[in-house]
């Protein structure tokens, strides 16, 4: 479909899927790397910088990372709604991109609690945005159907970046101080800048180009769409907690609330395999806030950790990432949600309860805490993908069956809206649940009150989620 307007510089590469994927990779790297190169050092910050008694290091830490989750909670859903509405979603990534700027100046140059506060406020909304519209890009990019594979994979590349950053972080800390961290922090910010800049979406680059360059789809997948299993069988494990026909996946617009009718993404909330997808958003964030939340406190209560080895401390719970985050990721794609969400939550509550078993000493106590550390961050590799595929397999039906009400590109930057809220959320309990509770019951009592809450998630994904080829809720019931 050609366009008489000049052919922008660069447009096949700049719009290549890849360099999307990279573009979208690096954004949520830099807002991860940025997150986790804090995280360790906050409590430092506090004593050092603005004097903060031992006695409440932990609920300022706490406090600062509920701000920053809590602003993302707020800010995603407009994010959502004004990011379907542009024209493209560029925009609004770079708004996020300079959130995420003003972030970390204040981080740098603020010398009190409530410049803190604001900072991490600024950090939350970047978040909001980068979150929605990178997983908006992605949709758009790729499709569904190698949407696992894909976000599994991303997941790998930002996980380097939650790897990288507590050890770095922690390093540079102890030999350069403050300035030496901000440094990386606006160096990372730089490249983000450029990448985002570069960026020409496919839809943008379908103006100039007579090809169809809205995906790129290799002959196997397009086999795979065309005999896509939710509409193969009715009797299909896919379509057994919803509609079985696509009739049944029509919406009468007219008979719903106002509120409904001006957001229909509202109506797909009451799809219980998308609650149940929100519920392992949800159950995935709270773990990674609290494992941000204590493992810092804990290192240097069992240990003595300074900042650089409470940093290192973090390595073991986020390489299982770099290596099983793609391979879930496609398993999802493969057999469903259901199995690596169920599997994965079952899973999770053996480490949680093994935590409790290290104890301050030496060498051999921190090899376990290392371990058992290990063991969560394959867990949590396998319920990277789940939830994000599972709600857009649920929207996708529903923006299928009903064109005019969801529009022609669809909802889906209001559903990666809902979703990084309810992230957010998780991401803001979390912290407040996990210092409340380390705080009266102990760290080793708090794990097991999150290792119940996984074991109900799994029991959920068992009886709700997607699978193909594998009946685990027929199993569950037996």
């Amino acid at each position: 479909m050609g366009n008489d307007k000049a052919e922008p510089w660069g447009l096949h590469w700049r719009s290549n899927t890849l360099f999307i994927l990279t573009t979208v990779g690096i954004g949520l790297f830099s807002d991860l790397f940025l997150y986790c190169l804090i995280v360790p050092i906050l409590p430092f910050i506090l004593e050092d910088r603005l004097g903060t008694p031992q006695s409440q290091v932990q609920s300022q830490t706490s406090l600062l990372l509920a701000c920053f989750a809590g602003a993302s909670v707020i800010f995603s859903p407009p994010a959502g709604i004004i990011a379907d509405k542009l024209v493209t979603r560029r925009q609004p990534y770079l708004i996020g991109l300079l959130a995420l700027l003003g972030a970390t100046v204040l981080l740098y140059v603020g010398q009190s609690l409530a410049v803190l506060v604001l900072a991490r406020v600024l950090q939350g909304i970047s978040a909001a945005i980068v979150w929605t519209v990178g997983f908006a890009m992605v949709m758009d990019t790729v499709g569904s159907e190698k949407l696992g594979v894909t976000i599994g994979s991303i997941f790998s590349i930002i996980s380097v970046g939650e790897l990288l950053a507590p050890v770095l972080g922690g390093v540079v800390y102890d030999k350069a101080g403050a300035s030496g961290v901000f440094g990386m922090a606006f160096a990372i910010l730089g490249l983000d800048f450029l990448m985002r800049l570069l960026i020409i979406e496919k839809k943008t680059a379908a103006e100039f180009c007579a090809e169809d360059v809205s995906t790129d789809q290799d002959p196997e997948d397009a086999e795979a769409q065309q005999q896509d299993p939710a509409d193969a069988n009715e009797d299909s494990p896919l379509l057994t907690n919803g509609p079985k026909k696509e009739s049944d996946w029509k919406i009468s617009i007219e008979s719903l609330p106002r509120a409904v009718q001006k957001f229909p993404i509202l109506y797909c909330l009451a799809h219980p395999r998308l609650l149940t997808a929100e519920a392992v958003a949800f159950t995935q964030a709270t773990l990674l806030a609290v494992f941000d939340a204590t493992i810092p406190i804990e290192a240097q209560d069992l240990f003595g950790f300074s900042a650089l080895k409470s940093g290192l401390l973090f390595m073991p719970l986020v390489l299982p990432y770099l290596i099983l985050g793609p391979v879930a990721g496609k398993g999802v794609d493969r057999f469903g949600a259901r199995p690596a969400a169920a599997i994965g939550m079952f899973y999770l509550v053996i480490p949680l309860i093994l935590l409790r078993i290290p104890q301050a000493g030496g060498t051999a106590e921190i090899v376990k805490f290392c371990v058992f550390e290990s063991l969560a961050g394959v867990g949590l590799a396998l319920i990277s993908a789940p939830s994000v595929v599972e709600a857009t397999a649920v929207v996708e039906k529903y923006h299928k069956a009903n064109p005019d009400v969801f529009g022609k590109e669809g909802p889906y930057g209001q559903l990666y809206a809902i979703n990084s809220m309810v992230f957010g959320l998780g991401s803001t309990l979390g912290p407040l649940a996990a210092g409340a509770l380390n705080d009266s019951i102990g760290y080793g009592n708090m794990n097991a009150v999150v290792a119940a809450l996984c074991a109900v998630v799994g029991v959920l994904s068992c009886l709700f989620l997607e699978g193909r080829g594998v009946n685990l809720r027929d199993w569950f019931k037996k």
